[in-house]
């Protein structure tokens, strides 16, 4: 690939060209020799592979194949972690390499039926295709994005100590949402801070199977990386957190 990357840093008036060739090492498996695709961290080391590469190559080596690090005694599949911030930025540096893979997990699974047994067995899957929405000429507007239906719960019961009051977490009097698969989680937290009147100096995280989300992310990106094989709704709870500042 031989296309380049255009920064424009505050105060500098000359653009920096940054060819994807000399980021390719930073974001590329070693294993397949790919982009990464669902990556992967060994804690031990830190090194990055893609998820099925590095859980294909620990089935017959407890090492790391960058640095030969043991990764675990026994059980070497329980010292990963998805590096989700390193994914979005391939997803983003990479033109179209989201899109090529959500439409070849679906052909995947169109392949064995396992899209197909759903709609005969009567279950309504409200999540979205894996298709992307981009083939649409309009798809640069929301009204024609596909829906996800998402429940928003509270996580526990929290309450935050300010100077003139005590804010307790509550729940939403509507938890059910409907929205288009490109809405954010700042557009979320955005609408539960206003639901519920979040003081400003109050942060609000919002998490998916106990894992905090990305304010960035999508509700789409959401329910690929971990709602895929789940029934609708997709599960959201939101939790209080007291800023730093």
């Amino acid at each position: 690939m031989t296309s380049n990357l255009s920064l424009y840093p505050v105060g500098i008036e000359e653009d920096i060209i940054i060819k994807i060739r000399d980021v390719n090492p930073h974001i590329i498996c070693s294993l397949c020799f790919g982009y990464f695709i669902d990556a992967t961290s060994i804690v031990e080391c830190l090194h990055t592979f893609c998820k099925k590469c590095i859980v294909k190559h620990l089935q017959v080596s407890k090492l790391c194949p960058t640095c030969n690090v043991k990764a675990h005694e026994t059980q070497p599949l329980l010292n990963l972690r998805a590096d989700r911030t390193l994914q979005d930025i391939v997803y983003k540096l990479v033109p179209g390499l989201f899109e090529n893979e959500e439409l070849r997990r679906e052909e995947f699974y169109k392949a064995r039926g396992m899209l197909m047994k759903k709609q005969k067995e009567g279950e309504e899957n409200l999540g979205p295709k894996v298709t992307t929405v981009f083939n649409n000429m309009n798809a640069h507007s929301y009204k024609f994005d596909e829906q996800i239906c998402l429940c928003l719960e509270k996580h526990g019961s929290q309450h935050i100590e300010l100077p003139f009051m005590t804010y307790k977490l509550r729940s939403l009097e509507k938890k059910f949402v409907r929205c288009p698969i490109r809405v954010l989680v700042s557009h979320l937290l955005a609408v539960i801070r206003k639901k519920l009147d979040v003081p400003n100096c109050i942060n609000v995280q919002m998490l998916c199977c106990n894992l905090v989300l990305d304010e960035d992310m999508t509700m789409k990106q959401i329910y690929l990386m971990h709602w895929y094989d789940k029934p609708s709704p997709m599960l959201l709870f939101y939790r209080l957190e007291k800023s730093c500042g």
